[in-house]
């Protein structure tokens, strides 16, 4: 009789997506508007995945806390602002 035996294979590490560099010339306040946006996402992704799915629970220090958590630099007001709406409307 033969056993079936299970192996666990460790996980595949998964390649971000290849950058491509921001468009030259536009206004100083394009490429902030941009990354505040980038930075948001992540830390709203980061939130919906440890459980926070209400924009009340999203508080400025649950948001720094999970920004320390992944290693983003302290988000401003007006970015915390955009997670909560991130995940209002997400």
């Amino acid at each position: 009789m033969a056993v079936a035996t299970l192996t666990t294979l460790p996980a595949a590490r998964v390649e971000p997506p290849a950058r491509k560099p921001l468009p030259a010339g536009l206004p100083r306040e394009w490429y902030i508007t941009h990354n505040r946006r980038l930075k948001a996402m992540r830390l709203a992704i980061a939130l919906l995945d440890s459980g926070v799915y209400h924009p009340a629970a999203a508080d400025d220090a649950t948001i720094h806390a999970v920004a320390a958590r992944i290693g983003v630099h302290p988000p401003s007001p007006t970015t915390c602002r955009l997670v909560r709406t991130l995940i209002y409307t997400g």
